[in-house]
């Protein structure tokens, strides 16, 4: 009887570390996903940019605002491309937690918007679910939360009801 419970201790150990291996993987891709997202924004490459977002996407901007669809947010985005004092956006994953329940990931981070100068524009945090798909890890949705206003002219349109 000893042997068997051994056996089942070693069995549970091993299912443990290759649970624990894939979720840092994940994670890792997860991480990975968003550094990409970020260096095209840097760069106003909208084809990069949309290739992290899900076909079903949506998105709540730090004013409230809901965006309903993937295109529309890539449509808000070709705008602030084609604007060259427009405000880029950096998003900082604090937290990613990969389900054990769904195929699905939490990430939790930090958000800057800065001038193309470099100075804060604003900024807050993020909750963001991602989704992983025959293509990899795709962001499915995303919520901003205005905290910080360094620029009241920048703010301005938060502070509308």
């Amino acid at each position: 009887m000893k042997v068997a419970g051994g056996v089942i201790a070693l069995a549970c150990a091993v299912a443990s570390g290759l649970a624990t291996a894939q979720t840092t993987a994940s994670s890792d891709e997860i991480k990975a996903a968003r550094r990409t997202s970020n260096d095209a924004l840097l760069h106003r490459d909208l084809k990069a940019f949309g290739a992290s977002l899900d076909t079903d996407f949506v998105m709540v901007d730090g004013s409230g605002a809901f965006v309903p669809s993937r295109q529309a947010y890539l449509d808000a985005f070709a705008m602030d491309f084609a604007d060259p004092k427009a405000v880029r956006y950096e998003r900082i994953p604090d937290k990613v937690e990969i389900s054990d329940a769904a195929p699905l990931a939490s990430e939790q981070g930090h958000w800057i918007g800065q001038r193309p100068d470099g100075s804060k524009a604003y900024g807050g945090t993020y909750p963001a679910m991602w989704r992983k798909t025959a293509y990899g890890w795709k962001l499915r949705s995303e919520l901003y939360v205005l905290l910080n206003c360094y620029d009241a002219a920048a703010c301005g349109r938060y502070r509308t009801p």
